[in-house]
């Protein structure tokens, strides 16, 4: 296998993406909540390392459905717009209840960097699926 080519599979790899996603988002919920005896910070960096593996696991093919869903019902606009609204605002919800549950001190710090990647991702993705969409229909 190439060097090209391997690098291209480890890139394309779901367990890679959950992988770094745990990590990163997890190692920053540890920093937020760095100033809190442990194991809050670690509690913290867990729930958020969980919860953005599983986000990341579950957004891209949610955006797909929904995208599809509203683009069969001729509803273009709302392809655009609903999907990652839909999935950012469920996102949302789903941090904001674990967090909480879990007691985790420093909540908006803890949630902010991970909800804004993910809503980021949510409108990039959702955009290129609408304008492939659009392309096919015209």
């Amino acid at each position: 296998m190439s060097e090209t080519s391997l690098f291209k599979t480890v890139m394309n790899s779901t367990f890679v993406h959950v992988g770094f996603a745990f990590l990163a988002m997890g190692s920053w919920a540890v920093f937020a909540n760095r100033a809190h005896p442990m194991p809050e910070p670690l509690i913290a960096g867990l729930v958020q390392g969980t919860l953005s593996g599983a986000i990341t696991l579950v957004m891209k093919k949610a955006l797909e459905a929904l995208s599809r869903l509203f683009f069969a019902g001729g509803k273009i606009k709302s392809a655009l717009v609903l999907p990652p609204l839909i999935v950012c605002s469920i996102s949302l919800l789903v941090l904001i209840s674990a967090h909480r549950a879990a007691g985790t001190p420093e909540l908006a710090a803890t949630i902010v960097l991970p909800f804004s990647v993910a809503f980021s991702y949510a409108c990039l993705y959702a955009y290129n699926l609408w304008r492939t969409e659009r392309d096919n229909h015209e």
